[in-house]
């Protein structure tokens, strides 16, 4: 509706109003936060509902924002499939700090809240810590191959550790996000790693066997999504200021199959779960290709 207005006042009003939005819902997570602390699974359990309303009230607000200053073209496939009442692990490019806001503006209130998983420090972190912990993101704790060599009594215990901080998944429907690359997407990263695919990073593929290992079967479905922007890869001021105009995002849903959940350090399970996350790429790879041919917005 405003995005006559010149580029510059479009991204400075974008900037304000996500930082009120950020500001005004602060307050009530941070007090569902403290509410939250006594340890009776039932009331936890009913904060954690109200978190979750806060956290998706957040994100409308947000996409409202983005409404209100961008005309953005949406060409999203594959959203049909989707319920609030079911439990997903998100695979996606990472090319833009843009593309978590993408993502949220999707997928809000068509999938449970989307999550990631946060090194287990970061619980500590002033303020932000509690309200990630009250949003039940979940924290891991990951041990080297090198202190597991010097430490091999506590072979396993990080995915134990992690796998009980999971079990509040399975009484609620829940979304787990992983940009499986690690990083964004640059040429020079590209380059420096001597990437086979063209258009895409090395996956690493142990940080998403993890997260399986961890979550076990309490995740029931796979969201591999590939994001596209036709005009180049966009900044997040890019995005804010409505420089963006199309936007492509492709969603095939796969099942999680039993062979796909494992201990990473097994060398068989190991090279089979690489062999099919390298298979999954290359498949991404041709599909970013494709659309890039036909010149999709």
């Amino acid at each position: 509706m405003l995005s006559f207005l010149p580029k510059p006042i479009v991204g400075v009003l974008s900037v304000i109003l996500y930082f009120l939005n950020t500001l005004f819902w602060f307050v009530p997570v941070t007090i569902l936060a403290i509410l939250k602390l006594p340890p009776v699974s039932r009331w936890q359990s009913w904060m954690t509902y109200l978190l979750d309303a806060c956290a998706v009230a957040w994100i409308s607000v947000n996409n409202f924002t983005t409404a209100l200053f961008t005309r953005i073209h949406w060409n999203v496939q594959g959203l049909e499939q989707l319920s609030r009442k079911d439990w997903y692990l998100i695979l996606a490019n990472h090319q833009s700090w843009a593309d978590i806001l993408v993502l949220q503006n999707i997928f809000n209130r068509k999938i449970p809240f989307i999550k990631f998983f946060l090194k287990k420090e970061l619980i500590y972190v002033p303020l932000l810590g509690i309200c990630w912990w009250a949003l039940d993101f979940p924290f891991m704790k990951r041990y080297s191959k090198s202190f597991l060599q010097k430490n091999p009594h506590l072979k396993g215990k990080d995915i134990e550790t992690t796998r009980r901080a999971c079990r509040k998944f399975q009484f609620k429907p829940s979304t787990i996000m992983n940009f499986v690359e690690g990083t964004r997407f640059t040429k020079e990263k590209h380059d420096q790693q001597q990437s086979p695919f063209s258009r895409l990073l090395k996956p690493k593929a142990g940080g998403v066997a993890f997260v399986l290992g961890a979550m076990g079967n309490q995740l029931h479905k796979m969201l591999d999504v590939t994001i596209y922007y036709p005009q180049g890869i966009p900044s997040f001021w890019d995005y804010i200021s409505g420089k963006v105009r199309d936007i492509t995002v492709n969603i095939n849903v796969l099942p999680i199959t039993n062979d796909l959940i494992g201990d990473y350090n097994d060398p068989v399970y190991r090279e089979h779960f690489q062999q099919w996350v390298n298979q999954l790429w290359q498949h991404k790879d041709q599909e970013l290709a494709a659309l890039a041919q036909k010149g999709v917005a």
